[in-house]
């Protein structure tokens, strides 16, 4: 009677979730004992669940540092266009695993900085002049009219807080950082489209202004005197804009594309 007793009282304990079964407590595993069965989550009560979200956080923040890395080294020249550069190689310059080496050059590949060659790794593209007039072409259909639209009716002060902003590209621009540069001169335009209020802009004009600072084939060392002048048309463009003069914004922002550097 005692043994049937116990048998039917074991039935009823709760068993763990179906499926679940490897992530069954250490706990558990061993024979210890814990109180409270299991949790909706099949995990022992009281027992702390195994926990693989701080190493993915752990490991896109690898990852993001490494592009940012990456996309430093090609602004700056030191990933050359035409040339082949393998994640694991990449990996030990940068004292990473070669797994966020080939996650941050997908991501360049679809932003055309590089493209996929099979067995052998990642090639910087060769951009030519034509590419970058072309893409000036569209960054300037695209956003001229909008900051025309933005002359007409953001208040002054709102251009005013902007100023940092031309600051930082200008003091980049003193250094000859062309890398930090890139960032801050990105940075302000980003600033500009967000007083239109539309999301699908911002994305749309920052993939193209990315693209637009990745280095030509065989492109000269930028003179330290161009990239101060185009810092100065930032500071220009801010002046044009609270002023609301139309024409002078518009000569501006499309003598800034069609500019070497951004």
């Amino acid at each position: 009677m005692e043994q049937g007793a116990a048998r039917e009282r074991a039935a009823e304990r709760p068993s763990p979730p179906s499926g679940r079964a490897a992530r069954v407590p250490e706990q558990v595993a061993r024979g210890e004992h814990t109180h409270g069965g299991w949790d909706e989550d099949g995990y022992g009560a009281g027992a702390p669940a195994p926990g693989p979200v701080p190493r993915q956080v752990h490991r896109h923040s690898v990852r993001d540092q490494v592009l940012d890395a990456l996309r430093t080294a090609l602004v700056g020249g030191e990933l050359a266009p035409g040339q082949v550069y393998s994640a694991p190689a990449l990996g030990e310059r940068l004292g990473v695993s070669a797994t966020p080496v080939r996650e941050a050059m997908q991501r360049l590949a679809v932003e055309g900085a590089v493209e996929v060659v099979p067995n052998r790794g990642f090639r910087v593209i060769e951009r030519t002049s034509r590419e970058l007039a072309e893409l000036a072409e569209v960054r300037a259909l695209l956003e001229v009219p909008v900051m025309l639209r933005l002359a007409r009716t953001v208040p002054s002060a709102d251009w005013a807080a902007l100023r940092p902003l031309a600051e930082a590209t200008a003091a980049a621009a003193a250094r000859g950082d062309r890398a930090h540069y890139a960032e801050t001169d990105r940075a302000f335009h980003r600033a500009v489209l967000s007083l239109a209020g539309n999301e699908q802009l911002l994305t749309v004009a920052d993939d193209l202004h990315r693209r637009s600072q990745w280095p030509l084939i065989s492109a000269p060392a930028l003179r330290h005197a161009d990239l101060v002048a185009d810092a100065a048309e930032h500071r220009a463009l801010l002046d044009a804009l609270v002023a609301r003069d139309l024409t002078v914004v518009e000569s501006l922002v499309r003598e800034h594309f069609t500019g070497s550097v951004g």
